[in-house]
């Protein structure tokens, strides 16, 4: 069924996969790096992207590779060498998927291209990985000036729609993972899917193998109270009493960083016009993917649909998962503001553009927090979405760049 399924997502292409095509067929050289969470198509979209090139190219995965073995690395680029020099092209492609994985791995990237650029040889270069703190790390530390990104987030509403039909209904509470599509007739399966193949594997073989964690059962309890309490916000101290641990605020934000890298789940600070308070605020928790809540939910789709309560908080949810998943290529900060018993849901600040952001059900009353930052801060705009206001269902389709 999954193998089926496999092939259908392969004839799907995502928006991004078209300019991504047209930067690699120009003639200069470069590093692209792609990054993305776990299960959001970056392999697939790769493969795609093969298939439709004329260009000679080899492709590679250091996902069993041995994470000290940085002469598997020089290895691969000689060989795409060796291909590109016995096919006669004048240009060849080299694919590099997980990274991530091998130790360093930048500063054998670094010396390769400079090797390729010393001899004049046009081998282009994709990377792929799925922690971007590891790979944003490396980056910066040795490929200045030597790269470009692309970051492919979780599957938007338009995306699930397109591809299975789905409903919003259907995306609000199983979320954008395509992998998980054909399994949602079969709710218990679904949710072991979403626990065992993608949370667990993402917690241990993007965080815990790759960064030193030293309280390991830790970060995992916050990333489950993290769900529980999406669209929250939460003191550090009132989170470490949930969590009945010894630790320090500290280590529970760099926790919190590294789930969010890993596309798993954010802490939105406070905005308040200073960059210190902003930091120093208590995190509101949102999930990257409404799966990681609903998954770890014992309230099954039936009856999730009817309970105005948990329906009105899952709604929130997509469209805080929407805003964050789109604001790393957008290049925009998220936020969230409160100030006694009034706030208001998002903040969106890019540049002096401020945009307030509101979502309401059905069942919530008037919020008074708008009429408030808006004296204060003077936004440049403020947005409501749900009742009296844009239908999330169309929200959801729109790319919040489009909003500055």
């Amino acid at each position: 069924m999954l193998n089926t399924l496999s092939k259908f997502i392969f004839m799907f292409e995502r928006p991004h996969l078209k300019p991504f095509r047209e930067r690699i067929e120009e003639p200069r050289r470069f590093i692209q790096v792609v990054l993305g969470p776990r299960q959001v198509g970056k392999t697939t979209m790769i493969t795609q992207l093969l298939s439709q090139l004329a260009l000679p190219n080899l492709y590679e995965s250091a996902d069993a590779i041995s994470a000290t073995n940085t002469a598997w690395l020089a290895q691969v680029w000689e060989s795409a060498r060796l291909q590109m020099k016995i096919s006669g092209a004048d240009e060849f492609l080299l694919v590099i998927d997980e990274i991530q994985k091998i130790d360093n791995w930048s500063e054998v990237v670094k010396q390769q291209w400079d090797k390729d650029t010393i001899e004049n040889t046009n081998i282009k270069v994709i990377l792929l990985g799925s922690s971007r703190l590891l790979i944003q790390r490396g980056l910066t530390e040795s490929l200045a000036g030597r790269f470009e990104t692309l970051y492919l987030g979780h599957w938007s509403y338009s995306e699930m729609q397109e591809a299975f039909g789905w409903t919003i209904e259907q995306y609000i509470y199983f979320g954008g993972y395509p992998g998980s599509a054909s399994l949602i007739n079969d709710e218990e399966r679904w949710k072991n899917y979403i626990k065992d193949s993608l949370i667990e594997t993402s917690i241990s073989k993007d965080i815990l193998m790759l960064t030193r964690v030293d309280k390991p059962a830790l970060l995992k309890r916050l990333f489950e109270l993290g769900c529980l309490y999406s669209g929250q916000i939460l003191s550090y101290t009132k989170i470490l009493g949930q969590l009945h641990d010894a630790g320090n605020t500290t280590t529970l934000a760099n926790y919190l960083r590294l789930l969010s890298d890993c596309g798993l789940l954010g802490g939105l600070d406070k905005f308040a016009g200073d960059i210190i308070r902003k930091r120093g605020s208590s995190p509101k928790f949102q999930v990257y993917n409404n799966a990681l809540i609903t998954a770890q939910n014992d309230e099954a789709y039936e009856k999730a649909i009817i309970n105005p309560e948990l329906w009105g908080r899952l709604v929130e949810s997509s469209v805080g998962a929407h805003l964050l998943n789109h604001s790393i290529a957008g290049r925009y900060n998220i936020y969230y503001w409160r100030e006694g018993n009034h706030e208001v849901d998002f903040v969106l600040e890019k540049g002096d553009t401020i945009i307030g952001l509101e979502v309401k059900s059905g069942m919530r009353a008037e919020n008074r927090g708008i009429s408030i930052f808006k004296e204060k801060f003077h936004p440049t705009k403020m947005l409501l979405v749900g009742t009296g206001g844009v239908p999330y269902k169309e929200f959801l389709k729109i790319n919040p760049k489009e909003l500055f």
